[in-house]
């Protein structure tokens, strides 16, 4: 296939390797021209991918009518603040039909939009896809087995995905719940960040567990009220990214996270992580959602409170404990 991808951070260049090895046409192309300065002097040396190398046949650009044009599909792996207007700039260089797999993981807080909503919203004969789950890039690029799901209510669009990415060590299911995947994706980062101030504050497996345990719970009682799947939150989408999130070094939400459990204010941490911590822009479109469909979610609104209201996170954790009694699951 040709591919296009859009957006040269750790995802983007990790997605381009796996797309490369698989023997695809890839042109890769940021809004950062830097970023293609430095892979185009040098592929082995790729910020925060210590062990990756960019293959000599991928493509580089920073023309985006270039990466656009002539492409079988198109790979959007833009930070989520960005999704919106490089979309609105792509819609010119698109055929109909054109097939767009998102990759970004966030909730436009303004229209509390998915990131594929926004895609669609701004190029509305495209076919758009959501490919999520456990994949950090630093393991991805480095061929380190894993398995994701990509989600389509269009089964060709999703077979084509499929088809491009799947390999020996990246296993790749279908799923028809876009919504669910995407806001498995997308609210689990809010998670890892209360994970990552647990382990700041000196915590232990015991608190993460649980916090962990009933972070999913939050996660599907709105994603089944927005119409997800349940058994989506319990898959590669739900479980098995917000495990990898809430656990691994890797984790830009966790390790920010635990930043402020250490006492940082949300913008040292950030400074700290030295990457687009999703988590801190995806927390107030949580809570906005939870109000809008009424939904009870305790973890996303101390996160709010510590990351946007100055709340101390050790006060914050002893509040949510400390809530009062109740059962676990509804009769």
């Amino acid at each position: 296939m040709k591919v296009g991808v859009l957006g040269a951070g750790t995802w983007g260049v990790a997605l381009t390797i796996q797309l490369a090895a698989n023997g695809h046409d890839v042109m890769l192309w940021s809004a950062i021209a830097k970023e293609i300065d430095a892979l185009s002097a040098d592929r082995n040396t790729i910020p925060n991918l210590p062990e990756a190398k960019l293959q000599e046949c991928v493509a580089l650009t920073k023309d985006l009518k270039e990466v656009c044009t002539g492409k079988d599909l198109i790979v959007f792996a833009v930070a989520s603040p960005f999704v919106r207007s490089v979309a609105a700039k792509v819609k010119k260089f698109l055929p109909e039909g054109q097939r767009i797999v998102n990759v970004g993981k966030g909730i436009e807080e303004a229209t509390l939009m998915t990131l594929t909503q926004v895609i669609a919203e701004e190029n509305p004969t495209a076919s758009v896809a959501v490919l999520s789950g456990p994949s950090h890039a630093e393991e991805v690029s480095r061929g380190i087995p894993t398995a994701i799901v990509v989600g389509s209510s269009n089964p060709e669009t999703a077979l084509l995905v499929q088809d491009a990415f799947m390999n020996d060590f990246f296993r790749i299911y279908t799923s028809s719940d876009v919504i669910g995947i995407e806001l498995g994706g997308s609210l689990k980062n809010v998670i890892a960040l209360a994970a990552g101030v647990v382990d700041g504050l000196g915590y232990g497996d015991n608190t993460k567990a649980a916090l962990m345990t009933r972070g999913i719970a939050e996660i599907t009682r709105l994603g089944v009220k927005m119409g997800g799947k349940q058994e989506t939150f319990s898959g590669l989408s739900g479980v098995g990214d917000l495990i990898v999130t809430c656990t691994s070094t890797h984790s830009r939400n966790h390790n920010a996270g635990y930043y402020i459990g250490k006492g940082y204010t949300m913008e040292q941490a950030m400074n700290e992580v030295k990457q687009v911590v999703e988590g801190v822009f995806c927390a107030k479109a949580a809570k906005k959602l939870a109000d809008k469909y009424q939904v009870s979610m305790p973890i996303v609104e101390e996160v709010n409170h510590v990351l946007f209201d100055g709340k101390n996170a050790r006060e914050a954790l002893s509040d949510l404990f400390g809530r009062h009694r109740t059962r676990e699951y509804g009769d």
